[in-house]
């Protein structure tokens, strides 16, 4: 299939309601030096999708203003100094910008190969939830086998691959989730407990599934008064990784707590990282997680699926908070 002069692409015409994405032609972009061009079959939608629209997450530098962080579909060119995906191949890659689209550019080296037991749009809902996982439950907290882990917001995109990548490496998940049945959904993924935060104390809760011992690891995008409440529940020696903080980004912090306890708290966003760095995660996934990906013992959550032009019909659907797992845009690529 030849490679078109332009395409459809979804672009935030001013900040605003899911009526902003609007979509529009644009011409396809093409690889430079280190990247690919990937004919997108599949996009996922994510949170940071809906600040960027509401006018509150800029893409960095360089990035397209088209949003979508995450892509599937078939390399069909390469820019210079490009080994691997050679046109051909189907990957599924992260991007700072442009998933929104019918063509997209990727830096090769944030490229993973799609396992052969899975399609398309399962493979949209991979990348930025798992190397943000990884990066920050792996690389910056250290979750071993054995630990207590806790994830919340369970039955997000983020909560329902914690889950599993945790369990399959060997530790006791806790989440909590805002209803019984999302719940009952991280038990099925999973999680050993999972807390209805609006109707339990997850603190008491958890600490009475652990025989008062609390959790060595943390995943929080909550923040605010869920801080406190996070610290009291970590062990000796815990870490907690704050990712976003939905329910504010300031908070009282007992460093009395942190100090004797020997807690550690960090945070980071993934957007705006180098190349570099995010390369080094994606090589992480290719050697750990890609088997389990391949066996089955871990699988991206897709609660539902858009056309590419219903994307504002897909935030309007995430923001309404009743998914399990992932929102996915599909493109006319998809059946060709």
């Amino acid at each position: 299939m030849p490679i078109p002069a332009s395409m459809l692409a979804i672009e935030i015409r001013h900040p605003g309601g899911p009526e902003v994405l609007v979509p529009c032609v644009r011409p396809v972009p093409g690889p430079d030096t280190g990247e690919v061009l990937i004919r997108v079959a599949a996009a996922g939608v994510n949170r940071p999708d809906i600040l960027q629209r509401q006018g509150g997450y800029a893409p960095p530098p360089g990035a397209s203003d088209i949003p979508g962080l995450e892509i599937a579909g078939e390399v069909v060119a390469a820019g210079p100094e490009v080994t691997w995906p050679r046109p051909g191949t189907r990957v599924m890659a992260l991007v700072a910008g442009g998933g929104y689209a019918e063509y997209g550019v990727a830096p090769a080296v944030q490229c993973l190969p799609v396992p052969e037991r899975l399609g398309m749009t399962q493979a949209a809902g991979i990348p930025e939830t798992f190397f943000t996982v990884w990066t920050n439950v792996f690389d910056r907290a250290g979750l071993k086998a054995g630990e207590n882990f806790l994830v919340h917001g369970g039955a997000s995109g983020i909560g329902t691959t914690a889950i599993q990548l945790a369990r399959r490496h060997g530790a006791q998940v806790f989440a909590t989730a805002g209803t019984a049945a999302k719940c009952a959904a991280c038990v099925d993924l999973g999680a050993h407990a999972a807390i209805d935060y609006r109707s339990q104390d997850f603190v008491a809760e958890i600490k009475a599934a652990t025989g008062g011992a609390g959790v060595d690891v943390i995943l929080d995008m909550v923040g605010g008064d869920y801080t406190p409440r996070n610290i009291g529940l970590l062990r000796d020696g815990g870490r907690l990784v704050q990712i976003a903080f939905l329910k504010g980004a300031k908070t009282e912090l007992d460093l009395n707590a942190v100090m004797r306890r020997r807690l550690t708290i960090s945070g980071s966003t993934l957007r705006p990282r180098s190349v570099a760095e995010k390369g080094a995660i994606a090589d992480s996934l290719r050697r750990v997680v890609l088997p389990w990906l391949e066996d089955g013992s871990v699988r991206p959550v897709i609660h539902g699926r858009f056309a590419l032009r219903a994307a504002a019909a897909a935030h309007a659907a995430l923001e309404a908070d009743l998914h399990v797992g992932k929102i996915v845009l599909e493109t006319e690529h998809l059946s060709h």
